[in-house]
């Protein structure tokens, strides 16, 4: 590991060596991992700063210092933390088509109670064991199905991204809110005023309103994921 990651190698995997003397620490890592996800929760990533999470454990700023280097390293704590590991009593239940449908509404739910995660959770990084768990826990599902290695790494990607999506545009359409139905209702206006320059979407838009607008992107999605899984795996069998 290069030595620009080497300290957040640590700090993620350890090992977290403990003073041979002196008191007993007052902090832990987890404590100030969950203390910036407790601010972030209720105000968001941008109001999580060593200041503020010294201010919550009642603590100087500069005893955070003693634990944790800077706020980059902070964030990737706290991602860790709050994804955590994948739930023990979810992995291995049916085949690997429930499997990964599970494990996707899993991440959903992840991503809904941390939204502020979306954002620290792209490109290239270091990734904690509990993040880490979710990826083996998808590859893992593939076992057996005939797939390459990288063939079962996409797929869990391609899950990933579609949870992101919809999560983010949940996230985009504000507490309570439904995307689908202020989208719907934003291009309905102007397919009214415009909708001769667009007749397919017009039509489509039409046959949603006709079913009550239940067009389910989050359900649509994540099943032609899944039957497009099922058909290469079929392709390699046969």
């Amino acid at each position: 590991m290069s030595g620009e990651h080497a300290e957040l190698v640590r700090l993620l995997w350890g090992p977290h060596p403990k003073p041979a003397r002196g008191p007993r620490p007052t902090l832990d890592l987890d404590r100030i991992a969950r203390a910036g996800i407790d601010i972030a929760d209720a105000e968001g990533l941008a109001e999580v700063s060593m200041q503020r999470i010294a201010a919550h454990l009642g603590v100087t700023k500069m005893a955070l210092y003693r634990y944790v280097p800077g706020k980059a390293e902070l964030v990737a704590l706290m991602v860790d933390a709050a994804i955590g590991p994948y739930p023990a009593a979810k992995a291995q239940r049916g085949g690997w088509r429930e499997q990964l449908e599970e494990w996707a509404r899993q991440l959903a739910a992840v991503f809904g109670r941390h939204s502020w995660a979306l954002e620290v959770t792209v490109g290239p990084r270091v990734m904690g064991p509990g993040e880490l768990s979710w990826m083996e826990r998808a590859v893992a599902a593939l076992d057996g199905t005939g797939l390459t290695g990288a063939e079962r790494m996409d797929a869990a990607v391609l899950l990933v991204g579609h949870v992101r999506e919809i999560t983010q545009q949940a996230r985009a359409a504000g507490p309570g809110g439904d995307p689908e139905t202020q989208l719907g209702a934003i291009l309905g206006d102007l397919m009214r005023a415009h909708g001769e320059r667009f007749p397919a979407l017009s039509a489509a838009l039409a046959s949603v309103a006709r079913s009550d607008g239940q067009d389910q992107a989050w359900e649509f999605g994540l099943e032609r994921i899944l039957d497009g899984l099922t058909t290469l795996i079929d392709r390699r069998a046969r």
